[in-house]
């Protein structure tokens, strides 16, 4: 897979530089991601499945073309809305008529709430959201509500992603319910941990 996106994706150092990267990219985004054998939104869905209501709205954020709802839709959720920076990546996301909403959101706004369930695939990462999106997500949802993540193996590497996480488990904030290491691209050998986690 040419991955020329995912390079510069990870070397931007502003939030404009990656909102500009995410908008040339919505076109093919699909294509190389689908061509690099993408996983982790399956991954994320199906753990989130076997916790979450699938009968309740589910946020899915950071959504970008829709991919992840997508899974979402494919593991028995019934209605997805979604939440993304880019305008570019709703715009694909809306052609795929899966989304009972569509959000946009700008890095000032948290979450949106009222939520019981959230998706973040690939969101809370290197080159995307920084480490203390995780809280904001948690905070976002109710108490017994579901947070599900994937931090791929950059975001693995950095330190201040898993002591974001560490912190939420090791203060008893949070349950972790699910975690497991697997496909995240293929093509290119990279891998993602799965997670799912419940508020406490």
């Amino acid at each position: 897979m040419a991955n020329s996106y995912l390079d510069r994706i990870y070397a931007a150092q502003t939030e404009e530089e990656r909102r500009r990267i995410y908008a040339d990219w919505a076109e093919s985004y699909d294509i190389e991601l689908d061509g690099a054998g993408y996983a982790t939104p399956s991954r994320v869905a199906e753990a989130l499945a076997g916790f979450a209501d699938k009968d309740a709205p589910l946020l899915d954020f950071g959504c970008g073309t829709g991919l992840s709802g997508l899974a979402l839709h494919a593991s028995g959720f019934t209605t997805v809305d979604g939440a993304d920076i880019s305008q570019e990546m709703l715009a694909k996301a809306r052609e795929k008529g899966i989304y009972r909403d569509l959000t946009a959101l700008t890095p000032e706004a948290g979450p949106p709430t009222g939520y019981s369930a959230i998706s973040a695939t690939g969101v809370v990462s290197t080159g995307a959201a920084p480490p203390e999106t995780l809280g904001a997500l948690l905070q976002a949802l109710p108490k017994g509500g579901h947070l599900g993540l994937s931090y791929n193996d950059h975001t693995l590497a950095d330190p201040s992603y898993t002591g974001a996480l560490n912190d939420w488990i090791d203060c008893g904030a949070a349950r972790l319910l699910f975690r497991e290491h697997g496909d995240h691209l293929p093509a290119i050998d990279l891998k993602s941990m799965v997670y799912v986690l419940e508020k406490a």
